[in-house]
């Protein structure tokens, strides 16, 4: 379900927009229109769509237009043209009090040099927005006292933001805006102006929220390896255009141009790809139900492989048959494979393929890879992974 769409959406600074509008709808770029009419072309046509729980992460250098297009998508910046819907209702037409009432409902904010208030309490700093809607007291330190344990700042509620560290005051901004419950989170440059070693644990801190709230989030950065790590997706920005929308595997092994090239050619991609873009199918595989341990000896003959994984009639793995224990059993008359079986290692579909290299070198036999209920979908043996990582980077020692 798409939560948010940003459709053809134009930003122009000056004193006569729509000049710059037609210029714009004209095809002329944002030099250009600058040279000759003194405009500013912030957002040049950008659409683009979010789905419901969904982690985007706008990017570009500086100057490139992600921190216009976030303010337009809350309207802290008014479009010149296009249209943005949230749960379908276009948010350009509200007047006022209906855009207030959706900012207050449905959009939460986090900025970049955390903007808390230094004269109240962390407490106080939290519940700043549902003062704004008029909740009782009781509810607002509830909420603050929950918010603030989520972001893990339990017990900080009484101290001042100059008691905090930067990387804790960053974390008072994101439970200000949680506390509000926002269906969509707008995180602009939210952690640039932290130390990189805070802002490694904000990044993960982040994540680890994301899995328990699943929250519609438009995350804004200028640093490519964040967008990596955090993003189910990227729009990449520059002179205010959107030059490619993809996966971080997208965006890195298939750039849309030279300027997305130049741009991820000193990235480790290793970083992003995981054990389902580095595993095979399996050339064979034993069911439960219905195999035994001659047929699965003969499929291990016949495929030349040394163990069989086994599975239910679920697609489920169960566990690994090998070859010795396969014969031992048909030669002494036993039909079970659960009698054989031993537990198989496997690994979930997104494990980062970086995270391979020490299994691979403890097991002799390939890693099961799972995705959720344990559904078997492939695996990994060291050629698929080494041919996976080479065409990226040097060989890696296994």
């Amino acid at each position: 379900m798409e939560k948010l769409v940003v459709d053809c959406v134009t930003k122009v600074f000056g004193p006569n927009p729509q000049k710059g509008l037609k210029l714009v709808r004209e095809g002329h770029d944002k030099e250009t229109i600058l040279e000759s009419t003194g405009l500013g072309v912030g957002v040049n046509q950008a659409s683009f769509s979010v789905k419901e729980g969904e982690l985007i992460v706008i990017m570009g250098l500086s100057g490139s237009g992600k921190s216009t297009l976030v303010r337009c998508i809350n309207r802290l910046i008014e479009p010149t043209d296009g249209k943005i819907l949230v749960d379908g209702v276009d948010i350009t037409s509200l007047d006022a009090p209906a855009l207030r009432k959706l900012r207050q409902k449905k959009l939460g904010m986090v900025f970049q040099n955390f903007a808390l208030l230094p004269h109240k309490t962390i407490y106080e700093n939290v519940e700043f927005g549902l003062n704004l809607m008029g909740e009782d007291a009781a509810k607002k330190r509830e909420t603050s006292e929950k918010m603030l344990a989520q972001v893990g700042l339990d017990g900080w509620g009484d101290s001042y933001p100059s008691q905090l560290s930067g990387g804790m005051q960053q974390r008072v901004g994101l439970a200000r805006a949680l506390a509000l419950d926002p269906d969509i989170l707008l995180m602009d440059e939210a952690f640039s102006a932290l130390d990189p070693l805070i802002r490694r644990d904000m990044q993960d801190e982040l994540i680890k929220l994301q899995m328990h709230m699943h929250k519609t989030i438009i995350f804004i950065s200028h640093d490519l390896d964040e967008a990596l790590k955090l993003g189910d997706r990227i729009v990449l920005m520059k002179d205010g255009e959107i030059v490619q929308i993809g996966t971080p595997e997208d965006i890195l092994t298939e750039p849309a141009d030279d300027y997305v090239r130049r741009f991820v050619e000193d990235v480790d991609a290793t970083k992003v790809l995981t054990a389902e873009n580095v595993m095979k199918k399996a050339e064979a595989v034993a069911y439960a139900s219905a195999d035994g341990p001659r047929a699965a000896l003969r499929k291990m003959r016949k495929n030349n492989i040394s163990s069989v994984f086994v599975l239910n009639k679920g697609n489920r793995l169960l566990g690994i048959v090998h070859a010795c224990d396969a014969a031992k059993a048909a030669e002494s008359g036993s039909k079970m494979l659960e009698d054989i079986m031993k537990p198989a290692r496997s690994v979930p579909a997104d494990t980062p393929a970086l995270e391979l290299y020490p299994m691979m070198s403890e097991a002799s036999w390939p890693l099961a890879v799972v995705k959720d209920d344990d559904e078997f979908i492939g695996v990994v043996v060291r050629g698929s992974l080494v041919a996976a990582i080479a065409e990226y980077g040097p060989e890696p020692t296994i």
